[in-house]
């Protein structure tokens, strides 16, 4: 049974009190913010008009890898960028519980995503005569589906979680957005239990993962011993990346989720490698280390140039 919650607002600490700091945050992670709309944006959109790599199961995961980094960081980026222009920054119960839902909906399913990224380059690398049967198109579609039901199912627990809690009193978060442990800080009921079921269901989960795909770019390194110097070259390229993208996103992940609620205490430059720079870097990460992604910008860049001369 849900029990009642009296608070109907929550108060943010933010990341400075300081009206000065604030004013120079606010142009920083402005700017920080529309480089990743900007940057993911131009990934999803080269992708989609090349039909070249869209055809590749590869890139049609990285175009839904960068749409649900502009949408993760979407569900609490703005809410921050817009409170460092007041003293008091605040938020509704509902409107905290949306963060929650959000975060952990589109973490969740970039989560599935970037396994599927790996075993798409297990495939590629391990198995590459049996590639194009394995990594078709309704097979990548099923991987999605499980991807959004998982991210779902995550976070709809975790909402769960939040609704058998009463929150009396008092209301000050100190964060800049709300997540699981600093509410859990805040509850009026015994919360010991529902700290394991968090640790559980996110540290626990990000730790397995990590460690399976860890595992799984071994056996790829390992394998290409196998394989030509321009062979291992273009595969070290490719698992680089994703490497890269991994540790960026599971590293904080465990670190905030993985230890005990008695021990947590909010770090919030953690927060802000996973809330913006993961984001943020990811599209760089792939941009930087592609040729055929960056040769497909050039030529989108190429027809806007000539459509904005025609006019």
């Amino acid at each position: 049974m849900q029990n009642q919650s009296f608070v109907t607002e929550f108060v943010f600490l933010g990341i400075s009190q300081n009206p000065n700091v604030q004013k120079i945050l606010f142009v920083v992670f402005f700017f920080l913010y529309f480089a990743i709309v900007g940057g993911n944006t131009l990934i999803v959109v080269t992708i989609l008009s090349s039909p070249a790599l869209l055809g590749s199961p590869m890139y049609f995961f990285l175009t839904f890898l960068a749409f649900l980094d502009e949408c993760y960081a979407s569900v609490f980026v703005p809410k921050m960028i817009v409170d460092f222009l007041y003293e008091r920054k605040t938020i509704s119960f509902e409107g905290c519980m949306i963060q929650v839902f959000g975060e952990h909906l589109f973490s969740g399913v970039e989560l599935i995503v970037l396994t599927a990224m790996a075993y798409d380059r297990y495939v590629a690398i391990c198995k590459p005569l049996h590639y194009s049967s394995i990594m078709n198109h309704r097979f990548c579609g099923i991987l999605m589906g499980v991807a959004w039901t998982a991210g779902f199912l995550h976070s709809t627990i975790q909402m769960l979680f939040m609704f058998h809690l009463s929150f009396c009193g008092p209301n000050v978060i100190d964060h800049f957005f709300c997540d699981l442990f600093p509410l859990l800080e805040l509850a009026c009921t015994d919360t010991h239990i529902f700290g394991f079921f968090v640790v559980a269901n996110s540290g626990f989960f990000c730790i397995i993962i990590f460690s399976w795909l860890l595992v799984s770019y071994g056996v790829i390194l390992f394998s290409l011993r196998t394989h030509s110097s321009e062979g291992r070259r273009k595969a070290l390229s490719t698992c680089g990346s994703h490497i890269a993208v991994v540790v960026l996103f599971f590293v904080p992940c465990i670190y905030t989720y993985s230890r005990p609620p008695s021990t947590f205490s909010s770090d919030k430059m953690v927060a802000v490698v996973y809330a913006i720079l993961t984001p943020l870097f990811n599209p760089l990460i792939y941009t930087f280390r592609n040729k055929e992604v960056k040769n497909a910008m050039r030529k989108v860049w190429k027809r806007l140039v000539v459509v904005s001369d025609g006019k």
